[in-house]
């Protein structure tokens, strides 16, 4: 059992991702950033010394480039702007939620009606939507009657939603799947 770490407040995975002082051991860097005279190819020591004398850290941007390109920046505020980025595009990133409308294979008109209501307003609120007929006991043998309703489905929501799996059986269910068509 080792010694326990001593907690710096920092995340040992940002640690990981850009170097940072000391941790750069190359022979030269390309330094570029807002608060350089002249941006260019410096040795390690001299960038060093310069981010020193601005107090602010010298951090690795690129480290893969030849000469590997680093800045003069706080690197805490640095990494709190990258989190702040990641979290934007999280934010920006489409959710997409499948809602389920099941029937039976006897379904009557006006349930139907009902559940095609549901259906539309969670195609016009950007859901997927499963649409599934479940089969009890005996009632498998109308797996036709199942199809037949399911694809009246598609063809009743043919304006907001595009089918992206036919119907198809699955043990006891017959499943079918319709996406929202995107708005113009």
């Amino acid at each position: 059992m080792g010694r326990p770490r001593k907690n710096t407040g920092r995340n040992p995975k940002d640690e990981l991702r850009y170097r940072t002082n000391r941790q750069i051991r190359v022979p030269q860097v390309r330094l570029v950033g807002d608060n350089l005279e002249n941006p260019g190819v410096y040795p390690t020591q001299e960038a060093m010394k310069m981010a020193d004398e601005l107090e602010l850290d010298l951090v690795e941007i690129s480290p893969k480039a030849d000469p590997p390109v680093c800045r003069i920046i706080d690197y805490q505020k640095f990494l709190y702007q990258q989190k702040k980025k990641q979290k934007e595009q999280k934010q920006k990133a489409v959710q997409v939620s499948v809602k389920e409308v099941r029937f039976g294979p006897n379904t009557d008109e006006h349930d139907y009606n009902f559940k095609l209501k549901h259906a539309e307003k969670f195609l016009n609120d950007g859901d997927k939507v499963k649409a599934f007929v479940f089969f009890k006991g005996r009632s498998i043998l109308f797996k036709e009657k199942g199809e037949i309703l399911l694809l009246r489905l598609a063809q009743d929501l043919e304006e907001l939603g595009k089918v992206e799996q036919l119907p198809k059986l699955e043990g006891k269910r017959m499943t079918m799947f319709l996406s929202p068509k995107k708005k113009k």
